[in-house]
Order: C-alpha cells, then structure tokens, then sequence
C-alpha cells in the first residue's frame, strides 16, 4: 500500500528536489506514437536516469540558441491584445526563437496540448491533445521525433507557468524593499504567489527526507506555495531562493528564459505612453547642453523691459524662465535618488508656469543673471555626476515607475522652451 506524503517547509521541500531517488511520475504504458500521452513519455520532465540526461541535453541545446535578452524584447513588442491569450503570447514568443514553422498555429497547438500534458486529463482534453501533438510533431523543424517532443515539452511548459507568473505579478506592483523593478517584482511574486503552487514525486527506492522515511513507490506533494513562504525563507531571503524553478540536479533549464519573456510583458506594459525619443548622445550632455543654450539667450535679458512675453496660453519674463528651468531640474533629480533609494519620489507642488508670481515680474539685472549661472550650472554639474555614475543598464532599466533616467534626461531637454518662449532680446549684451 502506498502512502501520499505531504511536504510544506522550505527545507524539506528543498531536499526532496534535490533527492536522486524522487522522481516526477512517469507516463505509464505503452502509448500510440504523436499522442499526448508519447509526448509525456518522451521529453525530459517526466524521466530519469540516462533518458532524462539525454533528453535535458536537447532541451539545453535549444535554450542555448535563444538569447534572453532578444526573447524580452520580442514579447514586448508582442503584448496580447484584449481577449487574446496569454498564454499564445507567451508560447508564440518562445516558438518564433525557436524557428518553429507558424508559431501563431503552434501557440494554439500548444494550448490544445497543454491540458493532457500533466496527466489526469478527460476523454474530450486528451483527444484534443492527440491531434494538437500530431499537428504540431512535423513542424519543429527536426525529423528526429525525440529532439522534436522535447522542442514541444519546452513550449508547453512555458505556456501555463509564464502566463500565470506574469497575471500574479501584476497583483504585486512592487516589492516591500529594494529597488522595485521588474525583475524585484518577478522575484517577490516567486516568492509570494508562484505560479507553480505543488510539485508530485513517486519514491523509486526506500529513501529519506530528514526524518521523514519514505517507503519505495510513495507519493510525495511538494507544496512550493507554502514552503516559499516559510517564515525561514523569507527572513533569510538570499539563502533560500524560490522554488518554482526547481533545484539542481533538474532546475528548470529555462528559468532565465521564461523570466526574459514576463519582463518584456511586464515592462510594456509599465512603460508610459509618452515616453521621450532617446538617441545615441550622453544623456549627460543632453542636459549640460540644454543648461548652456539657456544661459546664452538669458546673458541677453538685462534688457528686458519688464513686459511679460506671451506663449500659447500663459506668459514668461525672465525670472519665470529661470525658475521653471531651475525647478525642472530639482523635480527631476529628487525623483532620480528617491528611485535609486528604493522611495516613492516626492510629489511636487511647485506653481510651475500657471503662475507668475511678483518676484517673476522683478526686473533682471547682471546680478540675477550671475545668480543664474551659479545656480543653473551647478544643478546641470549634479546631473551630469549623478547620470556619468550609472551603468547603461541602470540608464535604461531605471528603478522605480516612471521613465526611465536616460527618458528623464531627454525630457530635460525640453526645458529649454521656458528661456526660448522670452527669447532673444536684441539690446542685450552677452557677457
């Protein structure tokens, strides 16, 4: 008689994926070949020994062909659109890498599949994945049936987990510490709500688990839901990595892959609609460069003759300029360190161009425009530190909601509307 044991700490969860003598449960019999059930009996996920070494090798080789990176950006830009699937997304993504004749066709193959893959299935789901298997087994680009089963045991597998990874990590916009980026929120949703919430093994020889004896062809539940919430866990978070991946000697050979993919999503998605149009220059000499163009025209506006100047619906003098331009550049430097602080930036209350206030209507003399210098050239010096300290990659996936700080830089730019909308004004002297 068999026994079901049920396991929900982290530690014992831990060792009973890493116990050689735990195996997934197999296929059983002797299927009919391109059927769901040959399908199960043929990739890596459900074998052991010198067939599931033989058949990770092939998933490997596949995953190594794919660059993470490229898979994050394709599923950006391949996003689902209202009432499409996920999960066609997501497998649609994978397969195009992959080569795979039609992905659009496989994705939905995939999905046909995805239900008898696990066993368990009924009749109707188990037929439908019958012939999804036998569409899909001559269009993976190999005549060798092995090597093929296992490219479509890659696709089903993404399918379901990278989906619901993606729909829970939605529900969990930031992390509680740190710099809340994708990537943290991918990390604390595996932690918080993983998408693979049980994991089955069959004992194939008596073995222990701790002090847990397990008797040959037992049943073990692995409740990775619970375990990654283990108080343990989670006060020693790097010491005790999520599961949903699995642990060596049968981590998930596609972790990194199927991470790229819900990043890309995930970060389409976050990414605000008007985001500034970057180029090749320094983000730092962007905003240098924006700081000098508004000190040259200013070094003309001593002979301002106190006449506000308008511009669309508001107007300007050259106090206002400076101080729009000033505060710009505050507003944004202040978000930037509370970003990499891992806070919520500051709102800003500043009146901005709406108003203009008394002091904007004072007349500008030599020494408001060597105020202005000092002032303006010192908060252009503070980004031009501050940005030439980080890496690209921080340039680019910036911590924190918003833009990203090459974006911000870009958007400083613009404030060189405020010294253009007084502009030029022909009596005055440069210095």
């Amino acid at each position: 008689m068999t026994t079901e044991h049920v396991l929900d700490r982290y530690a014992d969860v831990d060792a009973a994926l890493r116990n050689p003598d735990l195996v997934p449960l197999p296929a059983t019999g002797a299927p009919r070949p391109a059927t769901a059930e040959w399908l199960r009996a043929t990739v890596a996920r459900f074998s052991s020994g010198p067939a599931h070494t033989r058949r990770r090798a092939l998933v490997e080789g596949d995953l190594a062909r794919l660059d993470p990176a490229r898979l994050r950006a394709a599923a950006a830009r391949a996003t689902a659109t209202p009432g499409q699937d996920e999960r066609a997304v997501v497998v649609g993504v994978l397969a195009a890498g992959l080569g795979v004749e039609d992905p659009e066709g496989a994705a939905q193959a995939v999905l046909a599949i995805a239900p008898a893959y696990f066993g368990g299935a009924d009749a109707t789901a188990v037929a439908d994945g019958d012939a999804a298997t036998a569409w899909l087994l001559p269009r993976m680009g190999t005549a060798d049936d092995e090597e093929a089963a296992n490219r479509i045991g890659l696709l089903v597998q993404a399918c379901d987990a990278t989906a619901t990874l993606i729909a829970h990590a939605r529900r969990h916009p930031s992390a509680p510490a740190g710099t809340p980026t994708v990537e943290a929120v991918l990390e604390e949703t595996l932690r918080r709500e993983p998408p693979v919430l049980a994991m089955r093994r069959q004992a194939a020889r008596d073995t222990r688990i701790g002090e847990l004896a397990v008797a040959a062809g037992d049943f073990v539940l692995l409740d990775v839901a619970a375990a990654t919430r283990d108080p343990e866990a989670l006060a020693r978070p790097a010491d005790h990595p999520p599961l949903t991946f699995g642990v060596a000697p049968r981590r998930c050979p596609g972790a990194a892959h199927a991470l790229a993919i819900a990043a890309g999503v995930l970060e389409e998605e976050q990414a605000p609609e008007d985001a500034p149009v970057t180029d090749g220059r320094d983000p730092a000499e962007v905003v240098t460069g924006m700081v000098a163009h508004v000190l040259d025209v200013a070094a003309t506006w001593t002979a301002w003759d106190g006449e506000p100047v308008p511009s669309e619906d508001r107007v300007y003098t050259p106090h206002k300029a400076i101080r729009r331009v000033a505060d710009h550049l505050l507003d944004h430097l202040a978000e930037l360190e509370a970003r990499l602080a891992g806070e919520e930036p500051e709102p800003d209350h500043w009146h901005a161009s709406a108003t203009t206030t008394p002091a904007d209507l004072a007349p500008f003399t030599d020494q408001d425009l060597d105020e202005a210098r000092s002032r303006l050239v010192r908060l252009s010096r503070m980004w031009s530190q501050r940005l030439g300290a980080l890496t690209p990659e921080q340039l680019d996936r910036s911590p924190g909601r918003g833009w990203t700080f090459r974006q911000l830089a870009f958007h400083l730019k613009g404030s060189t509307y405020y010294a253009d909308a007084v502009g030029r004004l022909p009596k005055g002297e440069a210095r």
